[in-house]
């Protein structure tokens, strides 16, 4: 599988396992969150997407269980975490209202407990999950700073930040932010039209594309978007789960989609993405049917 540089020294696998619905699972055992592991590293797949806020804060932890009982499986990955989001549930039950926290002292502390709760010394990226309309850039800036600084994180990045919030905070930084994660798919084209794309591939910024299949909305339609998808699948062997993947990796941005589920089958197929072979005609084939018209 094809590797991403991030940073001088991290590389990523091009297709990430997201983590936000293994706390959903019927079975969260170590040995079953082992199995959905060794089946992404069996593919390449060596990157891993959590949260502190997936499954109610408890993902991480869910995690970690799966890495305490075998510690040879972290040298094998690439883990990402996420903080910010302070929502009144779990550890936060007692707040009154969901809201974002990009102090210092928010931050130290998420990234303390996401070490603590999935059994590791160092995070391999920490993205900050959510624009903070509080943050203070000058001490956010400062703060991602010294947490590399201190080996508890690797590289730091962004999730859903627009343009003008990525600037705004890297003007604080010496560390460069290495992504963004943002929504991009079929299901929503956005990216591609509103200069956000542009920006961070004008940059050499490798994007992680979060919701690459719409949020399952792309694999149960039927719309012109799904008969194209299906058609190309039919022509591969695959399905169009592989297709809708294959068209973000077909751009030349270095798009690395993240995508989760706790089905083992359907891990074991990830990396069906990389068989489908499309070209600029099929590309915009499908472009037009997501934006529901020919392009101009």
């Amino acid at each position: 599988m094809k590797r991403i540089k991030l940073t001088t020294d991290i590389e990523f696998s091009q297709l990430i396992y997201g983590m936000w619905r293994v706390g959903d699972d019927t079975d969260t055992s170590a040995s079953h969150v082992e199995a959905k592991i060794q089946s992404c590293l069996d593919q390449g797949i060596t990157t891993f997407d959590q949260a502190d806020i997936y499954g109610g804060y408890t993902a991480e932890a869910i995690l970690g269980t799966a890495l305490k009982k075998n510690p040879a499986l972290r040298s094998q990955m690439e883990i990402v975490t996420k903080c910010d989001i302070v929502a009144p549930i779990g550890r936060y039950a007692d707040k009154r209202v969901k809201y974002y926290d990009t102090s210092r002292a928010h931050l130290e502390a998420s990234v303390n407990q996401s070490l603590q709760d999935m059994c590791i010394e160092h995070v391999d990226l920490l993205l900050i999950h959510r624009p903070d309309p509080l943050m203070d850039h000058r001490e956010t800036g400062a703060a991602l700073d010294d947490l590399v600084k201190s080996g508890k994180v690797r590289a730091v990045g962004v999730s859903n930040f627009r343009p003008w919030d990525w600037k705004l905070l890297q003007s604080a930084m010496s560390t460069p932010l290495a992504t963004n994660q943002i929504e991009i798919s079929l299901a929503h084209v956005d990216p591609f039209t509103n200069g956000d794309l542009a920006f961070h591939q004008q940059h050499d910024h490798p994007l992680m594309a979060w919701s690459p299949l719409g949020g399952g909305s792309l694999m149960s339609s039927s719309d012109t978007t799904a008969q194209r998808l299906d058609s190309i699948a039919a022509a591969t062997g695959v399905d169009r789960a592989a297709v809708a993947i294959a068209f973000l990796l077909y751009h030349p941005a270095n798009i690395l989609p993240v995508l989760g589920t706790n089905n083992l089958s359907r891990i074991a197929a990830i990396s069906d993405a990389l068989k489908v072979q499309l070209d600029r005609q099929s590309w915009f084939e499908l472009y037009e049917a997501a934006l529901g018209q020919e392009v101009a």
